[in-house]
């Protein structure tokens, strides 16, 4: 009598990849899950440590995709930068937090969320958008952000970049 070693099914994702998410503005309220999600991200040095009270402060920031039961699949924010008048320009936008849930990576959900957060940043006039990756930059290149210099960014923000990420700079004009 031959005896088989039972096999375990693989994990099934939390949602079907083709499931259909929700892009919608988020609430102070989503403050846990935004940390929750950004949680694998700052474990590998991809995201800096947020606590969850600064997404709390900061949600209206954020743009979420909202998976069919309700968890949050993605984030990305906008923070915008009031015209910097010595310099001549514009409100400049700095994208930030940018993450997926693992299992919906490769599914397009990068691309719908930062086309809704460029669409923002367009109702809002921006003129420039600035963002800081320690990865390829690949979804932010694909979507015309090209290398810059940190010293055309927000002056705030481009103090707060902490040299030691080794953070590649990107900018699109809008």
């Amino acid at each position: 009598m031959n005896t088989a070693t039972p096999r375990t099914a693989p994990p099934l994702p939390c949602a079907p990849v083709t499931a259909i998410c929700v892009v919608r503005p988020a609430r102070p309220e989503d403050a846990a899950a935004l940390a929750a999600l950004s949680q694998p991200f700052v474990t590998s040095g991809e995201l800096r440590r947020r606590p969850v009270a600064l997404y709390a402060a900061h949600a209206a920031d954020f743009l979420v995709a909202e998976g069919p039961g309700g968890a949050l699949e993605g984030c990305l924010a906008l923070r915008v930068h009031a015209a910097d008048a010595e310099g001549g320009r514009g409100p400049a936008g700095v994208l930030y937090n940018f993450c997926v849930a693992r299992h919906r990576q490769g599914s397009g959900l990068g691309g719908r969320l930062l086309r809704a957060v460029l669409a923002t940043a367009r109702a809002q006039s921006v003129g420039c958008l600035f963002t800081a990756t320690v990865g390829s930059g690949g979804l932010f290149l694909r979507h015309g952000f090209a290398p810059a210099g940190v010293r055309l960014a927000p002056p705030v923000w481009a103090t707060s970049l902490d040299p030691r990420r080794n953070a590649r700079v990107l900018a699109r004009p809008l």
